[in-house]
């Protein structure tokens, strides 16, 4: 499986964007998706997860009612739709797949993307 992650940017303070992360691979829709945030000097922070067949979510504390994970199988999409951002949302943000892997934890997931930069401007 590959991942792609996209849709990052520039915005300011209670601003939106959506993230998207894209896969190759027909069994996409096997796998448990997860994204995670890093910002310069930070370690992974963990910030949501959804289920292979999107039935189960997963927030982080600092996300939960602002930002909302979902995917579409028949479209090897998994999204990530960010609401009133804040400056200290400003990281690279990453998508990761796992078949066992509905967790906050960054080691077992088994794909990564490449990070996608979200600025938020006070």
């Amino acid at each position: 499986v590959q991942l792609q992650a996209f849709g990052g940017g520039l915005v300011q303070a209670g601003g939106s964007l959506r993230l998207s992360c894209a896969a190759s691979g027909r069994t996409f829709s096997s796998y448990s998706v997860g994204w995670f945030r890093q910002a310069p000097g930070k370690e992974r922070e963990f910030l949501a997860v959804i289920s292979w067949s999107g039935g189960s979510t997963y927030y982080a504390d600092s996300v939960k009612g602002r930002f909302t994970i979902s995917r579409d199988n028949a479209k090897n999409t998994v999204f990530l739709q960010m609401n009133n951002l804040k400056p200290e949302d400003t990281a690279a943000y990453y998508c990761a797949a796992g078949r066992s892997a509905y967790s906050a934890v960054p080691s077992s997931y088994d794909y990564w993307g490449q990070g996608t930069q979200v600025t938020v401007s006070s």
